[in-house]
């Protein structure tokens, strides 16, 4: 559909939705449109205390419940009190261009945050899961140099820039293989990405990025456009493993539609790879 909007969301009664990273941001905006259409939402984030005066001002039914994606014991307990299906479960949460960082499990804080607990909530959850996984990834995936043997930092120089791109292109890679999977056991759960293009988020405040929002101006997505991609994956009748981003120049603002990521995502030897390297940091933590 051209130019795909909020307001063409479906009726989403009776549909429950998991959004990681649900009280702020592009995650507020998602959360917010899918239960405004019906859905039952269950916002994780790291401090609910925190997050409850945005999450208990959307509209309709909205659930807010702790989960830190970067603590891996945090995602094992938020899957552990999961009960019932589940038919979306939107990976939104994100960090970008962090200090070098080791979280309690001894994880990359930025690896872990993107990508790890990601994948390990996605393992846990995904007997429950009826319609669809969405991962939140970034353009910049575009840029990733992934070191399969170091995904997690231990022997390579940290960058921080590089290791959100990595972490991104470590998502892309992850749906890929999720998907091969799922098809390979006759499911028909969908693993698809999102990403926002270019938007003015809380993510970037203390990013290098941020010179490019000041630079940019009217020229980058608002954070209600930015959102679209991750409603229209979430929604609509998209094939599996599609890359949903928006229709302008470059991908950097505009209407969701389904696109392509780099030719470095679509590998499937080097998909199988991250997901086995991310198996043993899972293990590890």
């Amino acid at each position: 559909m051209a130019n795909w909007t909020a307001a063409d969301l479906p009726d989403l009664t009776g549909r429950t939705v998991v959004v990681t990273g649900g009280a702020r941001g592009l995650g507020l905006v998602t959360s917010r449109e899918l239960a405004r259409a019906g859905a039952s939402v269950v916002v994780g984030v790291r401090d609910p205390e925190r997050a409850r005066p945005a999450v208990e001002a959307l509209p309709g039914d909205v659930e807010l419940r702790r989960l830190d994606v970067s603590d891996l014991t945090s995602v094992r307990e938020f899957a552990a009190a999961w009960s019932g299906p589940l038919d979306v479960l939107v990976h939104n949460a994100g960090v970008m261009d962090v200090p070098a960082a080791r979280t309690a499990d001894g994880l990359d804080l930025q690896t872990a945050t993107n990508h790890t607990g990601p994948f390990l909530l996605t393992q846990l959850l995904l007997p429950h899961v009826t319609d669809r996984v969405v991962a939140v990834t970034s353009q910049l995936h575009r840029l990733g140099r992934l070191d399969v043997a170091d995904l997690d930092w231990r022997t390579r120089r940290y960058s921080p820039l590089q290791a959100y791109r990595d972490s991104k292109l470590a998502q892309v890679l992850t749906s890929l293989e999720l998907q091969r999977r799922l098809t390979a056991s006759g499911s028909a759960v969908r693993s698809v990405l999102a990403h926002p293009g270019i938007a003015h988020t809380g993510l970037v405040d203390h990013s290098r990025q941020k010179l490019v929002l000041r630079l940019g101006g009217r020229l980058l997505n608002d954070v209600e456009h930015g959102a679209l991609p991750t409603l229209f994956a979430a929604t609509q009748d998209v094939p599996g493993n599609a890359y949903v981003g928006p229709d302008g120049l470059g991908s950097v603002k505009g209407h969701p539609v389904v696109r392509r990521p780099a030719r470095t995502g679509l590998d499937a030897d080097a998909a199988a790879a991250v997901w086995r390297a991310t198996e043993l940091l899972v293990a590890r933590g």
